[in-house]
C-alpha cells in the first residue's frame, strides 16, 4: 500500500510538474475554489437579501411619499443631494423598491429575497442547507405566477400589486381568455404550484398496505423494517442512492432478506439491522453530494482547503500531503521589478488600442472621389480583327507562321498572344518590333518574347480609345477593402484588368522614375491617397520632401494627423535642402532608437514589437511606446543629389538598408533616371521600381535593368518591377481637386496637438568653434539632468532614446552634466556614475546654479 501511495503521489501532475505556461490558470482556479472567496460571496448575498427585504417592507408604507421623486429619473434621483425620501434605506432603497415593485413584479418581488438568502447561506456555511437549483425554479415560477395573479385580482388599484410585468400579462390573458377563463387558469395554476412546491400527502394511511403487493409469503414471522426517513422533496430521495437499502448485495451482506423489493429482517435481529459497515458505505456514496465533515475532529482547517484540486486524489494521499503541496500552489517565476500584484493588474487590463487617441476619427469616404470615364473597358471588335490580321500578315511576309493568336483587352493596351509554329526562332519575332509597329501604325509596340510562365509571345498594342482607371474603382474593390496588408497601396490595373494592389511594407521601398508629365505626381498621389483611406493617424506618419514646393503642398492640411517634422520647424512639408539633410539624419536617429527598443523588447520587427506592446507586455516607463509606420516621400530626388550630393545619398542609403524592420519605408521619385542620380547603392536597396515613359532605352535600363519603358505611351502607362516580375499597368488617376477633398475632410477633424516630432538633429558643423562653457548651457540641460537622476543611469543612449536627440547633442549634454558634477567621468562601455542620488538634491543643485 505504501508503494501504491508513492506511485500515486509521483503521478500527480500538480505535485511535481507545474508548468509556467499554466500558472495563471492554476492560480485562477485556486482563487475561485478558495473557500474564503466563497464565504465572502455568501456574506454579500445574505446582506443583499436583508437589504432587499428591508427596502421592500419600507416601500409598502412609503411608496406614496417617494413615488413622485423617483419618477424624476434614475441618475438625478440617486445623486441629487437635495432630495429626501421616506424609505428606511434612503434614495437607493426607494429606487430599488420602485424598480422591482412598480416596473417589475410587484409584491412577488419578495421571492428574490429568498433566492439570495439561499445562495448566501449555502456559500457562507459551506453546507448544502438548501437546494439551489430547486429554489431557483420555485422563485422564477413564483415571480411570474403571483405577479400575474396579484395584478388580475387587485383590479385597478393604485398600488402596483403585480407590477408592470404582471399587468401586461394579465391584460393579454384577459383579452385572450376573458375574465372567467383567466380566473380559472390562475386558480388552477395556484393549486398546481402549491402541489409542486410542497407535495402534500393526501392519502397517508394507505402506506402500510404496500406489503400486500407481494403475492408470495416466505415466513409468518417476517416483519417489515421500519420505514426510512423520507425527505420532503422526492427528488432528493430519488437522486440519493446511498439511502436505498433495497440493494440485494447490501441485504445479503447483512443477513437480510428481500421480499417483493422490500428488505425484511427477523424480529430478533431488528436492533442490528444497520451494521457499522453499511453506514460507512453510505457515507462513501454521499460524500460527493453532501460534503459534511467526518465525526472525527479535524486538528487544522488548512487540509480541508487544500484537498480540493481539480485532479482526483486517493484518500490516503490527501491526509499526508496538504503541507507539502502548499509551496507548489504558489510556485511562479520571480518578478524582477514589478510586484506580483502589479503583474495581475496588468493582465487584467484590456489590450492597448492606439486608435483611441483619436477615437472620433472618421475615415474618408469614397464619395469624395470621382469616377472618371466608364467603369467598363469597351474595345471595337473591328479594331481587334484588323490588328490581328496585320500582325499575321506582317509575320507571314518574313516567313513566320503562327499556330494560334488571342487578345486580352486592357484599359490602355491590348495584349496579343501568339504561339509560333514549330521551328520558328523567337529572336526573329523580337527583331520585327519596328516592322509590326509600322504595319499597325501604332505608337509604342512592345514585344515580350516569351511571356514569363507561358509558352506564348506577347505583342502589346496601344488601344485607339483608352480607358481612364479611376482611383475610386480601385479603393472600392474587394481586394483593397479586405486584405491584411500593413501598408496597402492601390497603383493601377494590369492588362487583364486585375487590380494591382500590393503591400508597401513588403516592397519595402519604392523607386519611381519617368520623364516630365508622364504621371509621376499622379502616381505619388495615388499611393498616398491609398494609405490615407486605409490607415489611422496613430498608425502612419508621412515625411514629405518637395523641392519643387508645389506638388505635395496639398497635404499641408493633414499636418496634425499624418505628417512628421523636426522639432521647432514651422512647415511640416520640407522644401529647403538643408532641412532635408537634417530630416534624413533625424530619421536615421529614429531608426537607431527604434532598433534599441526592439532589442530591449526581444523582437525582430515592428509588427512583433507593436503586438507585444498592444498586449501590454512592454513597460512605457522604460521608454516603450506604440511605433507608427513612417513613410518618407521625396518628389524630386535628382534636385537633392545635385545640390547636396553625398550628404543626402548616405542617409538615404542607410535608411534603405536598415529601416525596413523598424517600419520606415521610402518612396523616391525622379525625372532623371541617370546613373549619377540613381547610383548602384540606391538601386541595390530598392527592389521595387516603377518606370513611366522615359526618353531612351538607357534610362529604362537604369531604372528597371531592362528595356521597355521607352516604348510606353505616357499618361499613366507604366512598368513596375516587383518580386522579380515586370508588369505593365495603367496608373490609377486621382485629380488634384479629389486629393484636396480628401485632405480637407481629414484636416477638419480633431487631430493631435502637433505633428509627429522626429528626434532633434544638430549638424556637427554647427557645433564647431563653440567653446564649452557652463554659462552657455544647452536648453535641455535641466531636463536631461532630471532624466539621468530619475533613472540613475548616466548613459548617452538614454538621452538619445528618451529625448529623441542626435548623438552629437546627447554627447554634448553628457559633457555638460559631467562638468556640472551631475555624473562622473566616462567609463568606456559602462554607464557613467550618477553623483546626485535624489531628485530633491538635484532641485537644490539647479537652484544654486
Amino acid at each position: 500500500m505504501a508503494n501504491k501511495a508513492k506511485t500515486r503521489k509521483k503521478s500527480r501532475p500538480d505535485a511535481v510538474d507545474l508548468r509556467p505556461d499554466k500558472e495563471e490558470q492554476v492560480e485562477m482556479k485556486t482563487l475561485v475554489k478558495d473557500e474564503r472567496t466563497l464565504k465572502i460571496i455568501g456574506a454579500v448575498c445574505l446582506l443583499l437579501a436583508i437589504f432587499l427585504f428591508i427596502a421592500f417592507s419600507s416601500y409598502l408604507f412609503t411608496w406614496k411619499a417617494d413615488q413622485d421623486k423617483v419618477f424624476r429619473g434614475g441618475s438625478y434621483f440617486l445623486f441629487a443631494e437635495d432630495i429626501k425620501v421616506a424609505n428606511l434605506l434612503g434614495r437607493l432603497g426607494a429606487w430599488v423598491s420602485h424598480f422591482f415593485f412598480y416596473k417589475g413584479f410587484g409584491l412577488a418581488s419578495y421571492f428574490l429575497c429568498s433566492l439570495f438568502f439561499v445562495l448566501g447561506a449555502n456559500l457562507l456555511f459551506r453546507k448544502k442547507l438548501f437546494r439551489v437549483s430547486r429554489n431557483i425554479r420555485y422563485v422564477l415560477v413564483g415571480l411570474l405566477y403571483f405577479s400575474v395573479s396579484l395584478a388580475f385580482f387587485s383590479g385597478s388599484s393604485s398600488f402596483a400589486w403585480g407590477g408592470a410585468v404582471g399587468n401586461m400579462i394579465s391584460k393579454w390573458m384577459t383579452s385572450f381568455l376573458g375574465t372567467i377563463g383567466t380566473a380559472a387558469i390562475l386558480l388552477l395554476g395556484g393549486i398546481a404550484y402549491f402541489i409542486w412546491r410542497f407535495n402534500p400527502q393526501f392519502d397517508v394511511p394507505k402506506i402500510p398496505k404496500l406489503p400486500t403487493r407481494n403475492q408470495q409469503s416466505e415466513s409468518q414471522n417476517d416483519t417489515l423494517t421500519p420505514p426510512l426517513p423520507v425527505d420532503e422533496d422526492e427528488e432528493e430521495v430519488e437522486n440519493s442512492g446511498a439511502r436505498l437499502l433495497v440493494d440485494e448485495t447490501l441485504a445479503s451482506k447483512n443477513g437480510l432478506k428481500k421480499k417483493g423489493g422490500i428488505v425484511v429482517v427477523p424480529p430478533a435481529e431488528e436492533e442490528e439491522m444497520i451494521p457499522f459497515d453499511i453506514i460507512e458505505k453510505e457515507e462513501e456514496l454521499v460524500a460527493e453530494i453532501t460534503p459534511e465533515p467526518e465525526p472525527e475532529p479535524e486538528p487544522e482547517p488548512e487540509p480541508v482547503h487544500e484537498v480540493k484540486p481539480p485532479v482526483v486524489i486517493a484518500p490516503p494521499v490527501k491526509k499526508n500531503q496538504p503541507v507539502e503541496d502548499l509551496p507548489l500552489e504558489i510556485k511562479s517565476q520571480p518578478l524582477s521589478e514589478e510586484s506580483e500584484e502589479d503583474a495581475v493588474k496588468v493582465d487584467e487590463l484590456p489590450p492597448y488600442e492606439p486608435t483611441l487617441d483619436l477615437r472620433d476619427y472618421k475615415y474618408p469616404g469614397l464619395d469624395l472621389l470621382e469616377t472618371h470615364g466608364s467603369e467598363k473597358i469597351v474595345q471595337d471588335p473591328a479594331e481587334l480583327e484588323m490588328n490581328k490580321n496585320q500582325i499575321i500578315n506582317t509575320l507571314k511576309n518574313y516567313d513566320i507562321n503562327i499556330q494560334k493568336i488571342s487578345a486580352t483587352v486592357g484599359p490602355t493596351v491590348t495584349l496579343y498572344e501568339i504561339v509560333p509554329a514549330a521551328g520558328v526562332r523567337i529572336s526573329r519575332i523580337k527583331n520585327l518590333e519596328d516592322d509590326i509597329a509600322l504595319s499597325l501604325a501604332a505608337l509604342g509596340i512592345r514585344i515580350i518574347a516569351p511571356i514569363p510562365g507561358k509558352g506564348t509571345i506577347g505583342i502589346e498594342v496601344p488601344n485607339v480609345k483608352k480607358t481612364v482607371v479611376s482611383m475610386k474603382t480601385l479603393l472600392s474593390s474587394e481586394k483593397f477593402t479586405h486584405n491584411n496588408f500593413s501598408l496597402p497601396i492601390a497603383i493601377g490595373k494590369k492588362i487583364d484588368n486585375e487590380n494591382f494592389i500590393v503591400d508597401l511594407a513588403s516592397m519595402p521601398h519604392l523607386l519611381m522614375a519617368g520623364a516630365t508629365g508622364q504621371g509621376k505626381s499622379v502616381g505619388l498621389n495615388a499611393i498616398l491617397v491609398s494609405l490615407l483611406y486605409k490607415k489611422h493617424p496613430s498608425q502612419l506618419k508621412f515625411v514629405l520632401v518637395d523641392p519643387k514646393k508645389v506638388e505635395l503642398s496639398i497635404y499641408r492640411t493633414i499636418e496634425h494627423h499624418f505628417l512628421a517634422k523636426l522639432p521647432g520647424e514651422e512647415e511640416a512639408i520640407i522644401t529647403d535642402t538643408k532641412k532635408v539633410i537634417n530630416t534624413l539624419n533625424a530619421l536615421c536617429i529614429e531608426m537607431d532608437n527604434r532598433y534599441d527598443l526592439l532589442k530591449e523588447a526581444g523582437t525582430r520587427n515592428i509588427k512583433e514589437y507593436n503586438e507585444k506592446f498592444i498586449k501590454r507586455r512592454l513597460n512605457p516607463q522604460k521608454g516603450h511606446q506604440f511605433l507608427p509606420f513612417i513613410v518618407l516621400v521625396i518628389d524630386e530626388f535628382a534636385d537633392l543629389i545635385m545640390t547636396a550630393g553625398k550628404e543626402v545619398e548616405m542617409p538615404i542609403a542607410r535608411l534603405a538598408q536598415l529601416a525596413r524592420a523598424v517600419g520606415i519605408h521610402l518612396i523616391i521619385a525622379t525625372q532623371r533616371p541617370s546613373v549619377n542620380i540613381i547610383t548602384g547603392t540606391i538601386k541595390a536597396n530598392f527592389p521595387a521600381r516603377i518606370a513611366f515613359k522615359v526618353s531612351s532605352k538607357i534610362d529604362s535600363r537604369t531604372i528597371l535593368d531592362a528595356g521597355g519603358a521607352e516604348q510606353l505611351i505616357g499618361k499613366g502607362d507604366m512598368l513596375i518591377s516587383y518580386n522579380g516580375e515586370l508588369t505593365r499597368l495603367q496608373c490609377a488617376f486621382v485629380d488634384t481637386p479629389e486629393v484636396e477633398e480628401v485632405t480637407d475632410f481629414i484636416g477638419n477633424q480633431r487631430g493631435y496637438p502637433q505633428a509627429f516630432l522626429l528626434p532633434e538633429y544638430v549638424d556637427e558643423k554647427d557645433m564647431e568653434g563653440k567653446d564649452f562653457d557652463l554659462g552657455d548651457k544647452d536648453p535641455l540641460f535641466e531636463e536631461a539632468a532630471r532624466l539621468i537622476v530619475a533613472n540613475q543611469i548616466g548613459s548617452t543612449s538614454l538621452l538619445q532614446r528618451r529625448m529623441k536627440l542626435g548623438y552629437n547633442r546627447a554627447g554634448r549634454l553628457m559633457d555638460q552634466l559631467e562638468a556640472a558634477g551631475v555624473v562622473g567621468p566616462n567609463l568606456g562601455s559602462k554607464a557613467r556614475e550618477v553623483l546626485i542620488k535624489t531628485e530633491h538634491e538635484l532641485e537644490e543643485f539647479l537652484t544654486n546654479m
